[in-house]
């Protein structure tokens, strides 16, 4: 009885590992991000020990297809098969690792709140690491296009092509995070940022995923972009990023 128990708790999916932390002296509470079961946090028995058949698959920025039991605060990882191992290549990079490490932290608050999103946000993530670990992009690139997109996926897609407020054509020389993003003259309340239009140009660019017109920006824009993608992202999940502070901006 209590085997055919355990067999019906047990669900095969593949995950991202966003985060892990340490438990007793040999196991690990892995955070995941899954592909149909949304955001997971498991233990994996034992992952600490050498002797461990998947100590290095459950590792963060990884993608492993797993075999995990159901249990009542925590799941168990039972067997974990690498799929991506995106963060090798990821790890031995200061820049791409700082990067990685907040598309992850946005991905767990996203998903932790919102968990009808959570497939796509699963396909942006894995996205941004594979792009990440490949150099397919210049990282800050790749991070704040993430960060646009998954915010866009949540729900609180920006606007820069027309007013956030009140819908006029743009393009418009003001910026309002609280409003949903560019704003026109008539809109624009005070304190409201006025970034140059090759900055609003450029935030277009990485919410669309245009990389030919991201990629050939130039270093004024991406940092000024930078900052106005960090405040959209605090202002609507109403905390700052710990990681985010650590990521180098050229």
């Amino acid at each position: 009885m209590s085997n055919r128990s355990f067999a019906s708790r047990t669900y095969r999916d593949q995950g991202v590992i966003l985060r892990t932390h340490k438990l007793g002296e040999a196991d690990r509470i892995i955070t995941l991000l899954t592909k149909q079961h949304g955001q997971i946090r498991a233990v994996a028995k034992g992952v600490r020990r050498t002797s461990s058949k998947f100590g290095a698959v459950l590792e963060p920025f990884m993608v492993a297809d797993l075999q995990l039991v159901s249990g009542r605060s925590l799941d168990i990882v039972t067997q974990a098969q690498m799929v991506g191992p995106y963060g090798r290549d990821i790890a031995a990079d200061y820049t791409k690792y700082t990067s990685a490490a907040a598309i992850c932290e946005t991905a767990e608050k996203l998903t932790d709140v919102d968990g009808e999103s959570a497939s796509a946000q699963y396909g942006l993530v894995i996205g941004a690491l594979s792009a990440l670990s490949r150099s397919v992009h210049a990282p800050e690139l790749i991070l704040d296009s993430y960060l646009l997109r998954a915010l866009a996926t949540a729900g609180w897609a920006p606007s820069f092509d027309q007013c956030a407020r009140c819908g006029a054509p743009g393009p418009h020389s003001a910026f309002n995070a609280p409003l949903g993003g560019a704003v026109c003259h008539d809109c624009r309340p005070p304190g409201s940022a006025s970034p140059a239009p090759q900055t609003m140009e450029l935030l277009a660019a990485l919410l669309s995923a245009d990389w030919p017109a991201a990629d050939a920006s130039a270093t004024g824009p991406r940092r000024e972009a930078a900052g106005l993608v960090a405040s959209y992202l605090q202002w609507h999940l109403e905390r700052t990023l710990k990681s985010l502070k650590h990521v180098e901006r050229v």
